[in-house]
């Protein structure tokens, strides 16, 4: 029997530091708080090795349609390809947010946990600064983005 116990959504995670952008598909993201959420960015990340306290970034959960910017930003990482091509982003100081979303939230990084010894994943918590949201859109979930994962 797989798990399948939470939607898992298509959560762009992005922003620009030292002049480079930085972007990632996070599926493991939940609120917290009324205005605080959590993220879990895998060790190998490029843009979350590069996540500091203090710093501004933009996350945006994506609208259903948007499934190849979800694979554009899922794939390679940001420190070797430019992510961004071609995409219609909105530049927020350096929050960047993802044009037509479902949710774009301008946050702060509040802290980072690394959960366990045995990996170097992180958990972000961060502070929800602004944020927007179109009703009338359905989410992208992760599971129509990369299939269904599961446990058997």
């Amino acid at each position: 029997m797989g798990l399948h116990a939470f939607l898992a959504g298509s959560n762009a995670v992005c922003y620009t530091k030292n002049n480079r952008k930085f972007g990632m598909i996070c599926a493991w993201a939940t609120m917290i708080d009324y205005d605080v959420i959590g993220l879990l960015i895998g060790e190998q990340s490029s843009t979350g090795k590069n996540l500091e306290v203090g710093m501004t970034i933009g996350v945006s959960a994506l609208s259903a349609g948007q499934k190849d910017i979800a694979l554009q930003l899922g794939n390679n990482h940001s420190d070797i390809v430019d992510k961004f091509v071609d995409l219609m982003i909105i530049q927020n100081g350096s929050a960047i947010l993802i044009a037509q979303a479902r949710s774009n939230m301008v946050c702060e990084v509040m802290k980072l946990y690394s959960l366990t010894p045995e990996n170097n994943d992180i958990f972000v918590v961060a502070k929800v600064i602004d944020a927007s949201e179109d009703h009338k859109k359905e989410f992208l979930s992760a599971e129509e983005v990369f299939g269904r994962q599961s446990f058997d």
